[in-house]
């Protein structure tokens, strides 16, 4: 071979024919999903308009409940009036309105309850965009879980119903007669209800936090004085009326599910 044409076949370099265009769009392995980018660019007023329309849904999803719970107010009141004891009944309405905001107070208890599923899928389309996938999936499961705890929640409700209003009655005397409103009683009842319904949930709650790496099983051991008083001081308040039934519940069934949300923390390896 010629010399001259040997150095020549070295030093001329290697041309790539591809096109730079068509080595511009080959997909690349990092490169993130349209929709985790639009969430991530997404400015303030995007999160707040996202977040009206969330709580527009989710408001407008009490109508359909509320409107059968006044249909059937009636036997609804007969059920919630039935824990009473004996020499409670009937109760009395003072004012003119009363009797329709009470059916009116019990319907809307029972179309939150109702409405439940579509609240909770409303908050879970707002946060899971925020999320990572492996951080959906762990999440996901627990979303029809929040209705079972809810309900479970208003079921221990009504269970100690007949307790906290017999241990309030009880401090009546030949000199003292407790004349019990209609407002007054159905104000207490949809209370507990909301307020235990919504107190059974904690335990998901932490299980997320846990799934983002907030807290940890450990940490929860660690901190059972503090979540112990925050317990008591949480469900002195957030209870309705002044028996001491209910909070002792409330304490009681958080407690228990402190405990269990640190069993199922780390089970899940956390």
């Amino acid at each position: 071979m010629d010399p001259d044409a040997r150095i020549e076949s070295v030093a001329t370099p290697v041309v790539d024919s591809t096109p730079r265009r068509s080595r511009l769009r080959l997909p690349l392995p990092h490169r993130r999903s349209p929709r985790v980018d639009k969430h991530a660019e997404m400015t303030l007023t995007g999160h707040l308009l996202e977040l009206r329309n969330r709580v527009f849904i989710a408001a407008f999803s009490l109508l359909p409940g509320t409107i059968v719970g006044y249909l059937f107010s009636d036997r609804l009141i007969e059920i919630l009036t039935a824990p009473l004891p004996a020499g409670a009944k009937p109760l009395h309405a003072l004012g003119i309105t009363e009797l329709f905001m009470i059916h009116l107070e019990v319907a809307v208890t029972a179309g939150i309850i109702l409405a439940m599923p579509v609240i909770l899928y409303q908050l879970w389309a707002y946060i899971s965009p925020g999320l990572s996938p492996s951080e959906r999936a762990a999440a996901r499961p627990w979303v029809p879980a929040a209705l079972v705890f809810f309900a479970l929640g208003v079921g221990v409700a009504y269970f100690i119903l007949p307790y906290a209003t017999g241990f309030l009655f009880g401090f009546q005397s030949d000199q003292i007669k407790l004349l019990l409103t209609a407002e007054s009683y159905f104000g207490f009842v949809t209370t507990l209800f909301i307020a235990f319904g919504l107190v059974m949930e904690f335990p998901i709650v932490l299980v997320l936090l846990s799934k983002v790496g907030i807290v940890t099983s450990k940490r929860l051991r660690s901190s059972r004085r503090m979540a112990i008083l925050g317990i008591t001081i949480f469900s002195t308040l957030v209870t309705p009326g002044a028996d001491f039934v209910s909070p002792i519940v409330m304490a009681v069934v958080m407690y228990g599910l402190y405990e269990v949300s640190i069993v199922i923390i780390r089970m899940g390896g956390r």
